[in-house]
């Protein structure tokens, strides 16, 4: 088949000589839209090459829809693709020729990032540079920027407010034309922090390695890896290039011990090093781990906890589980700018749409590794994912039917017939540690007391929390039946399947998380086994689908069975 080879030629597409090309996996259309052939033999390397710069859109059985966006676009422009790269993996992997005017807009909207820069001014400070003349005279006639900006230094710099850094980045990049912030850091207050390795027992993974020097090389950013890859080492090794003292905000107490654990065990940090900031602890040490909840609490009106952030003249700011960063936050992190800040997530999916503020406060994406990447190299399990589909009863469908609309989610994802399927599941794996997933508190105990195992949700107690959890570690607990606080950062590598029997409506990142949880090898090398219980005719199938949607961005694919099917032979 004939097709086209298009060429970048001072920043302009040409297409010039006809070319001979293969059969692609992939349709480009002029609205930005990509379709992926999933069952195409080249559909996998397709997916990596599309990754950095496109977003997945819709993923159902045959063919997914990814979309072109300027932000995906000036994530692979920080993360160091230029639009050669993005051309020549369209152009590869397309069954059609490629839009012209697409491939034209693609050049354009990356060669928009950098064109302002950030930089500090020997005499002057905090200045803003421009490559290109009107852009700077563009944005210092806009109301919403002119008053974070001082005097105008020549034609190409203007002075900037040092407080407004961050808020001037967001407004740059909410109209268009996204700074390359080359201001540097503040090393912040020294404090000796080595990694400790262990003669064959540990050292950091290459992409590990790869994910710390590539922050390091960017200065503040977002890694992004499965869970279960060890984002905790990423941090670790950042910590130990910075060598100062670091702030590490995370989701809830558990995972700050959790990191406080695994800092004493791999660096030459010791416990009186390591403080915790939560709502049972106010320590404020060299190394001090704080929740987002108590940092975001108010009292009459106002952040109390705001000094934590001046506490200390912090080198490095982490943020564990960046996406799901308390929208308050961003306004702390706006203040935070001269420090350098490293985002670790699974996905930077937001379900609120604030990935720009993620991108322009806390960095850029500087580092992703696929998951089926470090699944092939046998960091993480491989994964069966399974959507088991129920059929409500009679009274059950006519209570769904004549329920009001903001209630039917939650009827219909916590349906009693859902217990006999779960108890089903449990039945196909006698022998393997549990995980029932949920997001009601009434299901959950349902849950717990059908199957007889304890239930840990938001008000169970952090020790109590922490005792049930090394139980389950250490085998005395085959079922624990747990609510959302185990979606995130809690390290149960045991885990080998779970039942997800509800969850927050259609979460991506809800998905993510709960899938992590059970990616870490097995010690008999087995694979994890992940179901989804889903009412079918309900809201329950339609949330589901698109909660599958980044799993299947990364290359997993749902099985879809019936419920009644489950009485077949006993898995492994």
């Amino acid at each position: 088949m004939a097709g086209r080879h298009c060429h970048l030629d001072n920043g302009l597409v040409t297409v010039c000589e006809e070319a001979h090309v293969t059969d692609g996996p992939l349709i480009v259309q002029s609205d930005k839209t990509l379709l992926l052939e999933v069952e195409h033999a080249r559909a996998d390397e397709a997916r990596q090459a599309i990754a950095p710069f496109a977003e997945l859109e819709r993923a159902p059985e045959h063919v997914h829809t990814y979309r072109i966006t300027p932000l995906a676009l000036w994530n692979a422009r920080a993360a160091g693709h230029d639009a050669e790269q993005v051309v020549d993996a369209l152009v590869t992997f397309s069954r059609f020729a490629v839009p012209q005017p697409l491939l034209v807009d693609i050049v354009d909207t990356m060669a928009r990032y950098g064109r302002l820069q950030l930089v500090k001014h020997p005499a002057h400070g905090l200045t803003l540079v421009s490559l290109d003349r009107a852009v700077l005279t563009e944005v210092t006639r806009h109301k919403k920027i002119a008053p974070m900006l001082g005097a105008r230094i020549d034609d190409d710099t203007v002075v900037v407010h040092p407080s407004e850094r961050g808020h001037l980045k967001q407004m740059l990049l909410k109209i268009g034309w996204p700074a390359e912030d080359l201001a540097g850091y503040v090393d912040g207050e020294a404090h000796p922090i080595d990694l400790a390795f262990e003669e064959g027992h540990w050292q950091l993974r290459d992409y590990q390695k790869m994910a710390a020097e590539s922050f390091w090389a960017g200065g503040s950013g977002v890694v992004v890896l499965p869970c279960g890859a060890g984002k905790t080492m990423v941090g670790a090794a950042a910590m130990a290039k910075a060598k100062a003292t670091t702030l590490i905000l995370v989701t809830n107490t558990v995972a700050g011990r959790q990191w406080k654990r695994e800092l004493v065990a791999r660096t030459s940090l010791t416990e009186d090093e390591i403080g915790e900031y939560s709502g049972e602890k106010k320590e404020i040490r060299p190394v001090t781990i704080a929740t987002y909840q108590v940092i975001t609490r108010k009292s009459k009106g106002e952040y109390r906890h705001l000094e934590l952030f001046d506490s200390r003249d912090w080198g490095l700011v982490i943020y564990d589980e960046v996406h799901l960063l308390p929208a308050p936050v961003f306004r702390m992190t706006a203040d935070l700018q001269s420090r350098r800040r490293l985002g670790l997530t699974a996905t930077l999916v937001r379900e609120d749409g604030r990935e720009g503020d993620v991108f322009s406060l806390i960095g850029p994406k500087r580092y992703d590794a696929p998951w089926k990447d470090i699944e092939a190299q046998g960091w993480i399990a491989p994964a069966d994912c399974v959507e088991v589909r129920v059929t409500l009863t009679d009274a059950e469908r006519m209570a769904y039917a004549t329920a009001e609309p903001e209630e039917r989610y939650k009827l219909c994802s916590t349906a009693h017939t859902k217990i006999a399927v779960v108890k089903s599941i449990l039945d196909k794996h006698p022998d393997a540690p549990t995980l029932i997933i949920g997001a009601y508190l009434e299901q959950l105990e349902e849950l717990g007391e059908a199957l007889d195992a304890p239930v840990i949700q938001g008000s169970t107690r952090s020790t109590e929390r922490e005792a049930l959890f090394d139980k389950f570690r250490a085998g005395e607990i085959q079922t624990l039946v747990v609510s959302k606080v185990a979606n995130f950062s809690i390290d149960l590598p045991e885990a080998s399947v779970a039942v997800q029997v509800s969850g927050t409506f259609g979460s991506r990142q809800e998905e993510a998380q709960r899938l992590g949880r059970l990616l870490r090898p097995k010690h008999d090398g087995g694979q994890a086994h992940f179901y989804s219980v889903v009412a079918r005719d309900t809201l329950d199938t339609e949330y589901a689908a698109h909660r599958q949607r980044f799993l299947a961005e990364q290359g997993y694919a749902y099985r879809i069975t019936d419920a009644d099917d489950l009485l077949g032979p006993t898995l492994g």
